[in-house]
């Protein structure tokens, strides 16, 4: 299979599809690698590394797109490269279709076939692709409160973990899956007070169990919820439904009754957000204020730590990479449910539920479109 990896063009996005590591093994399967120029040197990869691990260099992303019968890249395909998708096509990246419908009806449109990273399963229920850059999003959450709660920032002054005799900042989390506890564990390393909420018993023992009493494990009401955002200094927001657009638990009212300088960050956003006040932000922008609060919402948080997010990102994407490459989309969909379950859209057809029902379209069953 010929293989297509472009540059990323989303704001500040520095990640790559794949890494010279990863294109060597596509090689040693016997594939064809199309690497656009300049692709990976936001990880420090040069041409001459690609070149050396056996991929072709293309001169741009139109040459890469047209030689290749799939693209691997990181971020949702942006408006000029979903003009460049067609039918029969697969393309392999993360999409968070449900709240983006302009999307979602040119990858209709192309023919493609397009499988969400954030969809994927795996035996234990798990998001095996979505997980790791949930990790690394989970620890810049606090890092990018931290800098935003500092009054030239916006914020309210106040050092994370506080100092003897001073408070340290409250940080509540609403969510405790990988985002949710991987903030978590970076707020409790920084000194903070750090209440988390979930509506899942089994995940409040396992987090009591992790963290001890250095966290409140809360279950999270409507008035739980309300009175813990309404007293902190920091929320984070950690909220995930697979595929669907993000719940707006956060209200506007909440945001208004909050302390002057205290920080939102919605890590849900890709998914909509999580917050009524919530809008993307990019990293040349990263933040705005709405009642005197600081909102930090930019849809391509690890973008930021390209190195460590491709890295990782590599690790769990490959197998699937090389399943697609060696079987071709349709058998390895076909051979492999919990892949099946990546498949959004194929031959005009919406395969996701949650991305039908968020966006009124017509859902058909993903073994159904593919068998069609």
């Amino acid at each position: 299979m010929r293989v297509g990896v472009p540059k990323e063009i989303k704001t500040l996005e520095q990640r790559v599809g794949l890494t010279p590591t990863s294109v060597r093994e596509l090689i040693a399967h016997g594939h064809d690698v199309f690497v656009e120029t300049n692709a990976g040197i936001g990880i420090g990869a040069s041409d001459a590394d690609y070149v050396a691990s056996g991929a072709v260099i293309g001169a741009d992303a139109a040459q890469v797109f047209a030689e290749s019968d799939m693209i691997v890249k990181v971020k949702e395909p942006q408006a000029v490269e979903r003009a460049r998708l067609r039918p029969g096509q697969v393309l392999f990246t993360y999409l968070h279709l449900a709240p983006d419908a302009d999307q979602t009806h040119d990858l209709i449109a192309s023919g493609a076939t397009c499988i969400a990273y954030e969809t994927v399963t795996d035996r234990h229920g798990g998001l095996p692709l979505l997980a790791p850059m949930s990790k690394v999003a989970g620890r810049m959450s606090i890092q990018a409160a931290a800098h935003a709660l500092e009054a030239p920032q916006g914020g309210a002054g106040l050092l994370m973990g506080g100092v003897p005799g001073v408070a340290p900042a409250k940080v509540v989390v609403i969510g405790g899956g990988v985002v949710g506890s991987h903030a978590a564990e970076m707020a409790i390393g920084l000194g903070a007070d750090v209440s988390i909420l979930d509506r899942d018993l089994d995940v409040l023992d396992e987090l009591s169990a992790r963290f001890g009493t250095a966290i409140k494990p809360i279950y999270s009401t409507a008035g739980a919820l309300e009175e813990l955002v309404e007293d902190a200094d920091v929320v984070i927001g950690a909220v995930l439904v697979k595929g669907a657009r993000a719940p707006r638990l956060v209200t506007a009212s909440n945001v208004k009754k909050m302390r002057a300088g205290s920080v939102l960050v919605d890590v849900a956003i890709d998914q909509g957000g999580c917050m009524e006040t919530s809008r993307a932000t990019t990293h040349a922008e990263p933040t705005y204020t709405v009642d005197d609060v600081v909102h930090y919402c930019v849809a391509n948080m690890p973008g930021a730590v390209p190195k460590t997010s491709t890295y990782a990102l590599n690790n769990s994407t490959l197998p699937f990479v090389l399943a697609l490459a060696d079987k071709g989309s349709t058998a390895a969909l076909t051979d492999d449910p919990h892949l099946l379950n990546g498949l959004n859209v194929i031959g005009g057809k919406i395969t996701e539920r949650a991305v039908a029902t968020a966006l009124d379209l017509d859902y058909v069953e993903p073994h159904v479109a593919l068998g069609s």
